[in-house]
């Protein structure tokens, strides 16, 4: 049996992109399709409190298999945040084969949420613009990683010295 305690860290290279209270489905929400510990997208990026996370599935038996377990932890080196598996990717009529399930030239495509209610659209946007990327992503981490917290748009886009 598989538990918590007998996953071990794995670091990955992966493509990043957000997504914003603006921008999300539907538009000017926070709502999540498979709440864990928020019961909408946020987090500030600790241990205890992760960024809100949206990953790919695919349909089986017409249910939505996602890529990742919804609470699968993550920790982006980068970002110094720790995020978690709460929402879906995609939109539009065939999600599942479009955007994150597809990946990014063969890696693993993760969309975390940068929030921006506060800031505005134009500042999530540019947040949106200044992470998309490959990233090292540390999937089951430890927890006492270095933390930048704060929601993405509003501190900065995850830029510890900014």
């Amino acid at each position: 049996m598989v538990t918590l305690a007998t996953l071990r860290e794995v670091a990955f290279t992966g493509y990043l992109t957000g997504y914003s209270f603006w921008d999300n489905t539907p538009p000017g929400s926070a709502a999540i399709a498979r709440p864990v510990i928020h019961r909408s997208a946020a987090g500030v990026g600790t241990y205890q409190d992760p960024i809100t996370i949206a990953v790919g599935y695919r349909l089986v038996g017409g249910t939505a298999k996602l890529d990742y377990p919804a609470g699968t932890r993550f920790y982006i080196p980068n970002l110094r945040r720790y995020v978690i598996v709460e929402d879906i990717c995609g939109n539009g009529p065939q999600p599942h084969l479009t955007g994150c399930h597809r990946g990014k030239n063969g890696a693993p495509w993760l969309d975390i949420y940068v929030d921006g209610r506060r800031a505005g659209a134009g500042a999530a946007n540019a947040c949106m613009y200044a992470i998309t990327g490959m990233q090292t992503f540390i999937i089951h981490p430890r927890k006492d990683y270095p933390v930048f917290a704060g929601a993405l748009t509003e501190s900065g886009c995850g830029r510890p010295n900014s």
